[in-house]
């Protein structure tokens, strides 16, 4: 097929994300259109090659997928600020934009600093060598292939092997003996990759994604604390106080600075990535903290344009947060740390 000579060659495009292939072992760009009914969807992402004709945008690794994306956001923003239209449905087109485009990164950068920690807890779990891999018979070619994959991942309950060619999944039974190979699904394979951080927190890659995933993030906390006491952290926040800023957030864990009583830098959670009714966080809002609460729920936009300020509470079953004087509210700006900064934060820091 032609460029140009479908319909959706010439959509106008809002935004674009990499979304990785666990089947295929690569990153597919997917690109955000208008709908009709003013609305906003995915979908793969298709561009020209060098005979005109169409292709799928494709990368090898997220590093270079992720530039990719970051460099040409920046000039769709643009011309949608310049887009002849109504203000009202710009506003609300680009809140849209925002929410879908925040949603892909959060997710992104949640599961990498996930992936990140589960091989860290796992660097001096015993490895087994080549020649004492158990495996089916029919698995026997693989060998080399798994031994590389437990290498990095020694706590795999299963693995995905051959991403780029013709990919099979083996299974590990409870005497370490693993299964022969079985062709790959789209179903199978996105297990396996989500294996490796599943497993690495020893939940089964079976349970359900997200609640998983909440029962990390609470396993996280400890993790954040123990950062609190490196020197380059320590560092860190330093300098971010000395800017004025009083709270960094990144990845479901907030840095915030407590002046009253002394108490400095504590750790605290948020709540989630997105306000109770799915709205999308407002970047350039407030938290008014009026109690001591665990929890950082952070301002978001709602759908309807309406800006809501962040606040602080305890969490279900703590009882109700220790209230703060009058005199003592804190209303303050939030700033985003980057997510690779955190995931160099949890493993090892080249400048320690």
């Amino acid at each position: 097929m032609k460029w140009g000579d479908s319909r959706r060659d010439h959509d106008p495009i809002l935004g674009i994300w990499p979304s990785y292939s666990s089947l295929r072992g690569r990153w597919d760009m997917r690109e955000l259109v208008p709908t009709e009914d003013g609305g906003v969807r995915w979908r793969d992402r298709r561009i020209p090659d060098e005979r005109g004709h169409v292709k799928m945008d494709v990368y090898a690794d997220r590093g270079t997928a992720i530039s990719a994306a970051e460099g040409l956001n920046l000039q769709l923003a643009a011309a949608l600020a310049a887009r002849p239209m109504p203000e009202a449905d710009r506003i609300s087109l680009t809140l849209k934009v925002r929410k879908a485009l925040q949603a892909r990164q959060r997710l992104d950068a949640e599961e990498a600093l996930m992936l990140a920690e589960a091989v860290r807890r796992h660097r001096d779990t015993p490895r087994q060598s080549l020649v004492d891999l158990k495996l089916h018979a029919e698995a026997e070619p693989l060998r080399e292939a798994l031994a590389r994959e437990l290498e990095t991942y020694p706590y795999l309950w299963i693995a995905l092997i051959g991403e780029r060619v013709w990919p099979v999944v083996l299974y590990r039974d409870a005497d370490n003996l693993w299964s022969k190979p079985y062709p790959a699904s789209e179903k199978s394979a996105v297990t396996a990759m989500r294996a490796r951080i599943a497993n690495g927190f020893n939940f089964h890659h079976a349970q359900h994604w997200g609640q998983v995933k909440a029962k990390i993030r609470a396993e996280l906390l400890p993790r954040a604390n123990q950062l609190l006491q490196l020197a380059s952290v320590q560092r860190m926040l330093a300098e971010a106080l000395a800017r004025g800023e009083r709270v960094l957030v990144s990845n479901g864990i907030v840095f915030w600075y407590e002046p009253d009583g002394q108490v400095g830098w504590i750790v605290k959670a948020t709540t989630s990535d997105k306000g109770e009714d799915g709205s999308t966080l407002w970047r350039e809002g407030t938290i008014l903290s009026t109690n001591h609460g665990r929890l950082v729920v952070l301002p978001y936009v709602k759908d309807n344009g309406e800006l809501v300020r962040g606040h602080t509470k305890n969490g279900p079953g703590d009882g109700r947060a220790k209230p703060r004087h009058a005199d003592h509210y804190v209303e303050i700006p939030f700033h985003e740390l980057k997510g690779d900064l955190m995931i160099g934060l949890f493993g090892e820091l080249p400048y320690e």
